[in-house]
Order: C-alpha cells, then sequence, then structure tokens
C-alpha cells in the first residue's frame, strides 16, 4: 500500500513538472526568440502523438517552443521541427 502511494505521487509530482518544461507549439517563427536547431520524430501512428513526441523532444533540448516543418507517411509518420529558444 506504501508503495502505491510513492508511485502514485511520483506520477503527480513528474506530470507537474513536466508541464512546466513543456515547449510550446507555434504557428510561425516567435519574434523574441531563436532558433537552436532541428529535431525529427518517427513511428507516430497519427498527427497528435507525432506532435507529442516532437514535443517531448523540444522539451529534453531545453526549447520554449517548437514549429512543426513536415510531415510525412501514413501510418508511420516521420515529422520535423525547428525549435526556439
Amino acid at each position: 500500500m506504501k508503495n502505491v502511494k510513492y508511485a502514485v505521487a511520483a506520477i503527480a509530482l513528474s506530470a507537474l513538472s513536466f508541464g512546466s518544461f513543456a515547449a510550446d507549439l507555434v504557428t510561425s517563427a516567435p519574434a523574441n526568440q531563436q532558433q537552436i536547431g532541428v529535431i525529427s520524430a518517427t513511428g507516430g501512428s497519427n498527427l497528435s502523438s507525432l506532435e507529442g513526441q516532437l514535443a517531448a523532444k523540444a522539451a529534453e533540448s531545453g526549447a520554449k517552443s517548437f514549429q512543426i516543418t513536415s510531415t510525412t507517411g501514413q501510418n508511420n509518420l516521420h515529422g520535423t521541427a525547428v525549435i526556439y529558444e
């Protein structure tokens, strides 16, 4: 029972900390941010899952925002995005 409480607390805290570091999806280059790189992701089953993968990679890179520049594929999607700081 004690382990379940710790697991629930860890999940809740990790969800809160991920939200504070998540990169924002933008539709155009932010005027007040500088481009710091390009990321890519493969294996998305739909556009939402691909967007989630790109968002996670952008957050891991320390980006404040990202702009999806391309997507290809049908059942196994590939996408690229520019990341900004």
